[in-house]
Order: structure tokens, then C-alpha cells, then sequence
């Protein structure tokens, strides 16, 4: 049910402002999420919008699920037909439909980092780049960076003007995409600009999403690229319906692409935009406010906003002084043990914050010695474990064979005896006939350069067309359990003397459970689905509320959660703000 009543003011405009563009100032702890639901609710119920008609764009899929839930909550009836999710979710979902326009299969595989990583250490070695001079990581920051400004690997190779060194860049891009399309795979980066391409080239398709959607929200606005802003441009062109929900000043991703000229010119870009501005923040007492106001009006490329609150003036901010990080952790885990037991209260109501990761190490080491229970925010992700990484390879590979990295991962895990040599064999085969290597293991016999390593590879791949006929009728968690015992790769840890291998094994237990859930929260699981669910999980996604632990992330990671106590650590100048941040001339 629609309450206008409980919205103040501004938020009110905010929401029975539903016709044509709307940019939303929302300063933090302003509401936003409040506004955004209500504004939903009232589209349906007040100007009889069919929810069929509404996309609500979040940037995570935490945002996403606390949207869904409060939408449901007083949306009622054809609430589900709503689509709330994420950038990459809702572009995945519409490449599912419409890829093959663009050439790919529909049961595409989506890479994350260490896939991209494995990819460009092959293109490297392909194109003989020195990896001394052009680092993987260099190259595909590169090539994120073209993709966010819709650069293909053409008009990168055209804007090179005989640079020799970024027409390497050039050419390991071109040779990148070529071979996660051979793959039937697409990395991050590709889930927005090949929806774009889509777009751009099927007009029947952008319209039928144009009539879909009729009615668009984006929040967090002021984190958008170029790409994802002209996903947004496409989607709204023809009714102009777009709520854009944000604020200049908590612009913080530009290491990520992030152009804040998209919230800062969108008046530029829609004349005819109404702009309503939320200034009184619910989340912090004055002082706090007052603090961050003095901070922030310092920046130059910002609209004027100034954050106020009626929860009164509140507790000094505590400022501390310290000649090493040794001393600084020392204080914080003292401190943390201090008010636990005079206040109260739970680990889980304190935060660690730093600029980078590699500052949680002292820290880490302190809450051990104090018996601080604590999680790191951004360490290694579940999903990046060795062990998850060989399942989920099965798993890919019984899903899409195309996808080569996800086979050359599993073909000897656990051990078959299959050399290298004849890897590289069977490789330079598939390359000459231009099919899959999965394609060529299976025509290993008539490979003459393979030998007798040809009956070393047959029960491997009769043992992959098996697990896809049985995906027919076993269900997902049944298929990871076949795949455990067929492959025998638990029994190989558990007889193995490696000192992890029990937590291993305790991690595979893990990822079951995942399975079940997943299956458990959806109608009609699918391998492809549970794959994609996993692929754009985020390390914000795993933060539990329900565990009693400290949590130690970078103060990127820490956008938008709330924490009664909350630690600044390393806020000394070349850490925070950055020496890059100080020395450069752009504006702020």
C-alpha cells in the first residue's frame, strides 16, 4: 500500500513526479530506498501502470533483494512481474533471449577476473607479448576501461596513431574477444556492451524492450559508465519515463569507470528533467553530518547539496594519532574489546575501514592476538577457492562445451595421465579444423599426433556426455553429487596428507548447500541459472548480518551499510586520499 504520509516533503515530490526524466539528489542516509518503492507502488496503484511495465536497475544484488523485498511488501499483487535487479542481471537475462543475434550461443559462460586472467596469458603467449612489459592485469584494465566507453577492439586498433605500444594493447584486445567468443563466453564488461550491440543492431529487439519497459528507476546513478549510460538512453528513448536516483558527491568508483559527468550533466541530456533534491538524512546524528558537509564542499565538481538531521547533535567525532600501523591496530583491537564489554555490545556492530586491501594484514594479526572473531570483506572469495573453481569447471563444461578454459581446467582434475603434449596436440587440431577443443577430445582417436593418448582421454569425455544426459532427469544438486563421485574428486582429498584438505573438503560441503538453496528459491532451476547466480555474486553479497564478527573492508565495499561503530584506519595523505588523487589535476 502506497503511504504518503510517512515521506517528508521532498520525498514526496520525489514520488508523485512519475511522468517523463527525474533526477533524484538523494544525500546518504536520505531515504532513497523509501522513495524508490513508493514511487513504484504508486505507479500501480494510483496511475494504474502495469508492473509488467516497470524496471528498477540497483547496483548490487544485496541493493536488489532489499528492493524486491520491500516492493513486494507494499506493491501486493503482480509485484513479481516487476524486474528489479542489477545492471548485469538484467542485461544477462536479455542476452539469454536475444545472443545469438550477435553470434554466440544462449548458454553462454560468464568469465570472472581469474578467467580473464587465464585468457590473456594465453593471448600473451599466442601473440609473443612480453608479459615483463605488458602485464595481463595492465592489459585488461586496458580493455575494461575501452569496453566501459564503448570502444570496440577496431576503433581502439584506429585510435592507436602509431603508438607501438598501445597497438599491442590493440592487438591482445582483438585476440581477447575473438577467443571468449570461440569460448561462448563473455566477461563482465561484455554483459553491457554486447546488450548495447544487441540494441544497436536490432531495432525490433531495443522496441520490444522499449514497450516492455516503460517506466525505469536507476540508483546510484552517480556510478554508471558510459555504456551502462547508454543502456539507459536506449531503454527510455521512446517514453522518456527514466527516475534516475544518485549523488554527485558519493561518486567514489572512477578506478571503476564510474563518469560522473552522467549525473552532473543529465539536465544536459534531458532538458525537460525535473530535479528534486533529499537534503535530511535518518542514518547520522549532526555532528557527523556537519563533518562530512565540511569535507565535501570542497570538491568543485559537485551540485550544491547540504545534508541536515532532527536525531540531534550527537557524540564528537574521535580522532586519534599514531607513529605506526602497528600501533594503530593495537588501539583498534583495545578498543573494540573496551566497549564490547562496557557497552554491550556484538562484533558485528563494529567496522574496520581502510583504502586497500593489504591494510587488513596488521589488523588481522592484532584481532587474533585479542581473540576477535572478524571477516575481511574482499579477501579470497568462496567462489575463487581451487576447489570451488574444479566443480564449477564441470559444471561449466557440461553446460557449454564451447567454453575451453573450463575443460583444459578439469581434464587432468583429478588425475588421468594425460600429458601435456598431448593437450597441446589435441589443441593445434582443433584450431586447424576450427571446432572446440571439447570437440576435438572427442575425436582424439582419429588425432594420429595423439597416440595411445587417445584411451586416456575417451573416459573422460564419455563421462561428460553422460552428466549432460542425465541433466534431463537428475536434479542439480544430484548432478554436483554425480560429478563429485564419478570424478572421484572428494575421495582424492580425503585420502590425500595435504594440511587443508579437510577445509577443502568442508568448502565443497559449502557449495552443496549453495546448490540447494539455490534450487530451493526458484521454480524452475537450471544449471545455466545456478552458473549466472554465482558468476555475479559480489563480496558485498556474502556480508551476513546473523554473524557475530567485526567486518574489515575497504571503505568502497562499505557504500551503503550502517554499523553503530565504525573505524577509519591509514587516513594519511598518499593512502587517503591517494598519492594519484593528490597529484592529479582532474577536478573533484
Amino acid at each position: 500500500m502506497v503511504n504518503l504520509d510517512m515521506l517528508n516533503d521532498r520525498q514526496r515530490e520525489a514520488v508523485l513526479q512519475t511522468e517523463g526524466p527525474v533526477l533524484i539528489l538523494a544525500g546518504a542516509g536520505s531515504g532513497k530506498t523509501r522513495v524508490l518503492t513508493q514511487r513504484i507502488a504508486y505507479l500501480i496503484e494510483e496511475k494504474q501502470v502495469n508492473p509488467w511495465n516497470i524496471l528498477a536497475i540497483t547496483f548490487t544484488n544485496k541493493a536488489a533483494q532489499e528492493m524486491r523485498e520491500r516492493v513486494d511488501s507494499i506493491a501486493g499483487f503482480g509485484a513479481e512481474s516487476i524486474w528489479v535487479s542489477t545492471f548485469h542481471s538484467t542485461c544477462v537475462r536479455i542476452l539469454r533471449r536475444y545472443i545469438d543475434r550477435l553470434g554466440f550461443d544462449t548458454n553462454f559462460t560468464i568469465y570472472d577476473t581469474d578467467d580473464s586472467k587465464s585468457v590473456m596469458k594465453e593471448v600473451c603467449k599466442r601473440l609473443n607479448i612480453d608479459t615483463k612489459i605488458y602485464k595481463e592485469r595492465a592489459l585488461l584494465s586496458e580493455i575494461s576501461s575501452a569496453k566501459d566507453e564503448l570502444i570496440s577492439p577496431e576503433e581502439y586498433n584506429l585510435n592507436t596513431m602509431g603508438d607501438f605500444s598501445k597497438r599491442r594493447v590493440a592487438e591482445a584486445y582483438r585476440e581477447y574477444q575473438d577467443t571468449l567468443k570461440k569460448n561462448n563466453a563473455l566477461d563482465f564488461d561484455d554483459l553491457i556492451v554486447k546488450t548495447v550491440e544487441l540494441f544497436r543492431m536490432n531495432p525490433d529487439v531495443l522496441d520490444s524492450y522499449q514497450e516492455r519497459f516503460r517506466y525505469i528507476s536507476v540508483d546510484e546513478y552517480q556510478d554508471t559508465n558510459t555504456a551502462q549510460f547508454e543502456l539507459v538512453r536506449l531503454l527510455s528513448q521512446k517514453y522518456r519515463n527514466l527516475c534516475v536516483v544518485g549523488d554527485d558527491d558519493q561518486s567514489i568508483y572512477k578506478f571503476r569507470g564510474a563518469n560522473i559527468r552522467n549525473i552532473l550533466d543529465f539536465e544536459k541530456v534531458f532538458p525537460e528533467a525535473k530535479v528534486v533534491k533529499l537534503e535530511q538524512n535518518y542514518r547520522s546524528t549532526q555532528t557527523i553530518l556537519d563533518a562530512a558537509n565540511a569535507v565535501i564542499r570542497n570538491n568543485t565538481a559537485r551540485k550544491d547539496k547540504r545534508l541536515w538531521t532532527d536525531q540531534g547533535e550527537g557524540e564528537k567525532v574521535h580522532f586519534k594519532r599514531f607513529d605506526s600501523a602497528y600501533e594503530e591496530a593495537e588501539f583498534i583491537a583495545s578498543d573494540i574489546a573496551r566497549k564490547k564489554k562496557r557497552y554491550g555490545a556484538d562484533y558485528r556492530d563494529f567496522a574496520v575501514l581502510y583504502r586497500t586491501n593489504a591494510q587488513s594484514r596488521l589488523l588481522e594479526e592484532r584481532f587474533i592476538m585479542e581473540g576477535i572473531p572478524y571477516d575481511v570483506v574482499g579477501g579470497v572469495n568462496f567462489y575463487a577457492r581451487k576447489e570451488i573453481k574444479d566443480v564449477l569447471a564441470y559444471l561449466k563444461t557440461i553446460d557449454n562445451g564451447r567454453d575451453d578454459l573450463a575443460v583444459k581446467r578439469i581434464i587432468n582434475v583429478p588425475r588421468r595421465g594425460i600429458r601435456a603434449t598431448t593437450i597441446l596436440r589435441v589443441q593445434d587440431y582443433a584450431d586447424g579444423r576450427g571446432i572446440s577443443f571439447f570437440d576435438a577430445l572427442c575425436e582424439a582417436d582419429q588425432i594420429m599426433a595423439v597416440g595411445k593418448g587417445a584411451a586416456k582421454i575417451r573416459p573422460f569425455t564419455t563421462m561428460i556426455r553422460a552428466f549432460r544426459s542425465k541433466m534431463e532427469y537428475l536434479g542439480l544438486e544430484e548432478l554436483v553429487q554425480d560429478v563429485l563421485d564419478s570424478t572421484g574428486y572428494v575421495k582424492e582429498l580425503e585420502d590425500s596428507d595435504e594440511e587443508d584438505a579437510q577445509d577443502r573438503i568442508q568448502n565443497i560441503d559449502e557449495f552443496i548447500s549453495k546448490v540447494v538453496a539455490y534450487e530451493n528459491s526458484h521454480d524452475e532451476p537450471t544449471l545455466s541459472g545456478f552458473l549466472e547466480e554465482v558468476a555475479l555474486v559480489a563480496d558485498v553479497d556474502n556480508v551476513d548480518g546473523a554473524d557475530n564478527r567485526v567486518l574489515l573492508m575497504t571503505l568502497h565495499s562499505a557504500k551503503g551499510l550502517e554499523f553503530p561503530y565504525v573505524y577509519l584506519s591509514g587516513m594519511e595523505d598518499g593512502i587517503f586520499p591517494s598519492y594519484m588523487t593528490i597529484s592529479s589535476d582532474e577536478p573533484s
